[in-house]
């Protein structure tokens, strides 16, 4: 119950179930794109899951969420390089807790320069806090293979 309430509450719910007025770059049975409120960089596009799912912390070696992170990434980079091929540098990444601004997962896709420079601070990886870079996600939740024992 305490779930439906969050996730009603949630702005990227609210856009991924297209009750705003936010233009979507992307919409599928799994993710939402859209343009970032305050872009830093060249293009700067936020993909979101349709479902609510609070943080990266959210997610384990399952199939089904390693699938997910691996779509949302796959449709940033199509995105981002559809929108900005002029450009040569992309970045593709989340935010971890506590440094994320909204608990519902988004991915941040960058066609580089950072506009303005210091943007970039945001954006950089400190440990277990700050930015996580996609792959390095896709690395830590994908599922281990599966041991089948003879018996």
């Amino acid at each position: 119950m305490a779930a439906a309430a969050a996730a009603s509450q949630c702005i990227f719910c609210q856009i991924a179930s297209k009750s705003t007025s936010t233009t979507l770059l992307h919409t599928d049975d799994k993710v939402v794109a859209f343009q970032d409120i305050r872009p830093a960089a060249v293009r700067h596009y936020l993909v979101i899951p349709v479902d609510h799912i609070p943080t990266v912390k959210d997610l384990q070696r399952r199939p089904e969420d390693y699938s997910l992170v691996n779509h949302m990434l796959e449709v940033g980079k199509t995105l981002i390089q559809r929108d900005a091929p002029q450009c040569h540098q992309y970045r593709f990444g989340f935010h971890q807790p506590p440094c994320n601004s909204v608990n519902h997962l988004h991915l941040h896709c960058f066609a580089l320069p950072y506009t303005p420079r210091w943007k970039c601070m945001k954006y950089i990886a400190m440990g277990p806090f700050g930015f996580l870079e996609a792959e390095k996600l896709l690395g830590k939740i994908k599922p281990l293979p599966q041991v089948i024992s003879k018996v």
